[in-house]
């Protein structure tokens, strides 16, 4: 029973930097129609619509899509009853464990009906050995809302 024990509590200590590693993004940048140059996102990825780039995590279900989620906000068939729009292309800087950063890409329809819409392709590598989940995810207008506010141009 003791070794048991021994080994469990191992195996949790072993988890544990895993779990403390999931992290939100330290930048972002995004091209696409009516940006004649790529906008660049900042502030804080990890906590919240606090910052441009919080609300663009928070907005656009990258948690989700990057580390996955129960119960799931993401489905893998694009919604079949949505008009895309334009596209956007989100480039997202995570810095990981051992000073890696990663690059992972989410595309953006920010001005999809009924709502906004994002996509990450599923099996995205970063740190190393890590893949996305990825999935489409429905937003909300503040999704829109958002990006407008940091510069994309509005359009309907």
């Amino acid at each position: 029973m003791r070794r048991y024990l021994v080994g469990l509590a191992v195996a949790a200590a072993l988890l544990l930097p895993a779990g403390a590693a999931a992290k939100g993004p330290s930048s972002a940048s995004i091209t696409g129609p009516g940006l004649d140059r790529q906008l660049a996102i900042t502030g804080d990825g990890e906590l919240g619509p606090g910052t441009p780039l919080g609300r663009l995590v928070d907005f656009g279900g990258f948690m989700a899509q990057m580390y996955g989620q129960s119960p799931a906000a993401t489905v893998k068939a694009r919604p079949i009853k949505s008009v895309l729009g334009p596209r956007y292309r989100i480039t997202y800087v995570v810095p990981g464990p051992n000073a890696v950063r990663s690059r992972v890409v989410q595309v953006v329809y920010p001005f999809a009906t009924p709502v906004p819409l994002t996509y990450m392709r599923p099996g995205q590598t970063y740190w190393g050995t890590r893949k996305t989940v990825g999935g489409w995810f429905r937003s909300s207008p503040a999704l829109a809302r958002a990006l407008v506010q940091a510069g994309l141009p509005a359009r309907r």
